[in-house]
């Protein structure tokens, strides 16, 4: 009986002790579950771009128009007002092209539009029951030789049908080539007196950096819209951008005071901000001028001096 004993006893020492020692491996070794790489709820290579809920995968909004013209596909970094600055475009007008209803809410991968919907509707029914339709080339009825020109009355009238009630046809939209050409022809003035100091150099300086005394004024370049007033833009400090028509934007960085607000008409030469060094070195004003987006020379648009 008093051998029994000791044996229970010695085999309930032993149990405790793995038990203590299981115990301090859990402890030493939290479990680390990676979320980016875990097999169970990692997409394949040929999913779209998505975030990961549970075990299944939510495609980021717009993910079926990745990669096409007029389509943006968010990036590390990324803020709405540098999408527009980098597209050509507002801000505001690009989250109302994508319904967001909070502009600071937008995810990696992600894809925007940001260029204008266009009507594409081929037909559009009214409550009288008349339709009106595009003219295309293959619709388009020869014209009458110059000799006999039609009866002005038969004009007028409208072409019937019975089967689809009365039709009217649209006129072909003038050719964009002409307004475009005179969009891409701006004359600019300079937007402070003072001396460059930084040329334009599309890897490390994406504008001009021009000099001046704290306070001096900044002009704007040509009559414009306000599409930003801020200092939301990481590396420009208190900005400016004017929208001047659907090709050009220019940019006024580091300023000391912004003197207009979004949305605002302004001519060219009139006074929007005063010269600083917000998120700058000294005092300067870093001027841009942007083609579509794409940051260009401002000596192509800038009057000799």
């Amino acid at each position: 009986m008093f051998v029994s004993r000791g044996l229970v006893v010695g085999f309930t020492v032993a149990l405790a002790g793995l038990a203590l020692s299981g115990c301090g491996t859990r402890l030493n070794k939290a479990p680390v579950e990676d979320r980016g790489t875990s097999s169970s709820s990692a997409p394949s290579s040929s999913a779209q771009p998505g975030v990961v809920v549970g075990t299944s995968i939510k495609p980021l909004p717009g993910a079926e128009n990745a990669g096409k013209p007029g389509y943006y596909t968010v990036k590390p970094g990324d803020t709405l007002i540098r999408i527009g600055l980098e597209s050509g475009q507002s801000w505001k007008d690009i989250a109302r092209w994508n319904n967001l209803d909070n502009a600071n809410l937008i995810e990696v991968g992600q894809v925007l539009r940001v260029a204008p919907p266009v009507a594409a509707s081929q037909a559009v029914a009214s409550d009288s029951g008349v339709v009106t339709r595009p003219v295309t080339s293959s619709s388009i009825t020869p014209a009458a030789p110059a000799s006999t020109p039609a009866p002005a009355a038969s004009a007028a009238k409208p072409a019937t049908s019975a089967a689809s009630g009365p039709v009217v046809a649209v006129a072909p939209a003038t050719p964009a080539a002409p307004a475009a050409a005179a969009e891409d022809d701006m004359a600019f003035i300079w937007p402070a007196p003072g001396s460059l100091i930084a040329g334009f150099d599309e890897a490390r300086n994406k504008g001009y950096d021009i000099a001046g005394k704290a306070g001096d004024p900044v002009l704007a370049a040509a009559d414009g819209r306000v599409v930003y007033a801020g200092a939301g833009l990481r590396g420009y400090g208190n900005l400016v951008i004017l929208k001047h028509n659907n090709t050009f934007l220019t940019a006024y960085a580091h300023n000391q005071t912004l003197l207009v607000k979004e949305d605002q008409a302004v001519r060219k030469g009139q006074k929007i901000a005063e010269m600083g060094s917000t998120d700058a070195d000294r005092v300067k004003l870093h001027f841009e001028i942007r083609r579509q987006g794409k940051p260009v020379d401002p000596s192509r648009y800038l009057p000799p001096r």
